[in-house]
């Protein structure tokens, strides 16, 4: 059940930045195809760490190119 909470909590903050997680739209490049500068993808970032009491690397913040990859790294 944390899981399903976790995804809740990731789902509201992403669509609180009119990021569509559904179909192939989650693998939608942040620079290319939703036309997102690197500040706000850092603020995501934060914001999405802040909200579920995690922290990434630097190193994995910085090869983040796409909302899955983002999912798929503060779940495990």
């Amino acid at each position: 059940m944390k899981g399903y909470k976790e995804l809740r909590k990731i789902s509201r903050v992403f669509q609180d930045y009119g990021i569509v997680l559904t179909g192939k739209r989650k693998y939608d490049r942040f620079d290319r195809d939703l036309k997102m500068d690197k500040v706000f993808v850092m603020g995501l970032i934060f914001e999405l760490e802040y909200q579920l009491k995690k922290q990434l690397s630097d190193e994995k913040v910085e090869e983040v190119k796409a909302p899955a990859q983002i999912i798929e790294m503060l779940m495990n």
